[in-house]
């Protein structure tokens, strides 16, 4: 919807970057005119709402054209994502120790930024048999913002700031800002409130001035450039966000001892598919049959990392879950405290 031109504040207009184009120039001029000129505005200046010259007058190529452009630059945010990992394994660092303290990592986002945060937190407990309260995704516009576009609820800052309270953040806890053009009042109301109670508190965002920066502790600019559809963030800053999400989860979980080697060990098996992988990483990591397999999994009480325990050192459930207490839930550190104990046990004199 073009804004009424009496409402505008013009600055000066750039022709040359329109191009000459009799059937769409006074759309395209108008355009430019309202992207560029209104007061209090400053979209124009985001990277995520330029226009993208490799998909210049995309609306007149074949699918199979339409579809090479938009994977061409799709290939590109991994790239961004790789640029930023040192900043992103200070974020996961943060993670684990509020972790280790009792603490949550809780996402705060609004459109497609809070549906990733929702859909990583949600993953969690299915994936690394994580409580779920442990990991939370706080959309703006509630539930309903799920399933369908509630993007007004965006603006308003201090249903943010109401959000934090009600789940009682304190300073063991970490909150991560997901915007992809770093506006969002509903998100800095909540980063404001989370950083007040001395929570750490980080921002990831795809604009280098996203105002999410200013209320983080920690920053992660991911740097996608414009998107194919101008402004339709969904698409790459989407991507991104969900590829930083997943690195931040999964490394936190894996430092927090829910994987062994490169297995989920502790899944869930709330159904049959999830039932027979557990059975499945147990032979792997052990390399027991699938009949020894069967027994521990039932023995353990359906816990895939304590029958992996049991079977590797040949002991009962009791024993294994002992173990695991004791060495931070991390199997590696309890096969070698085992064998450690047996190895003092024999040096000992008699």
């Amino acid at each position: 919807m073009l804004l009424p031109l009496e409402s505008c504040a013009f600055s000066a207009i750039n022709y040359q970057v329109q191009r000459p184009n009799i059937l769409f120039g006074a759309f395209a001029f108008r355009i430019s005119v309202v992207a560029e000129s209104c007061a209090g505005d400053n979209l124009a200046e985001l990277a995520t709402e330029q226009p993208n010259p490799n998909s210049f007058e995309i609306d007149k190529k074949s699918t199979l054209g339409i579809l090479k452009i938009i994977n061409h630059d799709d290939h590109l945010v991994p790239v961004a994502v790789a640029e930023k990992i040192e900043q992103i394994a200070q974020v996961v660092d943060i993670v684990v120790n509020s972790f280790k303290k009792g603490g949550r990592l809780l996402y705060v986002g609004a459109g497609t930024s809070g549906r990733l945060g929702v859909l990583d937190a949600a993953e969690c407990p299915p994936t690394f048999g994580t409580p779920p309260e442990l990991v939370q995704g706080i959309i703006a516009g509630g539930k309903e913002a799920l399933v369908r576009s509630v993007e007004w609820a965006e603006d308003k800052e201090i249903e943010g700031k109401r959000e934090i309270d009600q789940r009682r953040v304190c300073e063991k806890d970490i909150l991560i800002g997901i915007t992809a053009s770093g506006q969002a009042p509903f998100v800095i109301g909540a980063m404001k409130r989370a950083r007040q109670l001395g929570a750490p508190v980080a921002a990831l965002s795809c604009n280098k001035n996203s105002q999410t920066f200013v209320h983080a502790d920690y920053r992660i600019y991911i740097d996608v450039g414009p998107e194919i559809i101008t402004g339709s963030t969904r698409m790459k800053s989407g991507t991104a966000q969900k590829l930083v999400l997943n690195m931040i989860t999964t490394t936190a979980m894996i430092k927090m001892g829910k994987v062994y080697n490169n297995l989920m060990v502790d899944l869930v098996p709330v159904n049959n598919k999830l039932v027979e992988r557990s059975k499945r990483i147990i032979t792997l990591a052990t390399g027991c049959d699938k009949n020894t397999a069967l027994q521990a999994f039932e023995n353990s009480g359906r816990k895939p990392k304590i029958a992996i325990v049991m079977v590797l050192l040949g002991i009962q459930e009791k024993e294994a879950v002992r173990l695991l207490e004791e060495n931070d839930s991390r199997i590696g550190l309890a096969v070698e405290a085992f064998y450690r104990k047996k190895s003092d046990y024999r040096e000992s004199p008699q």
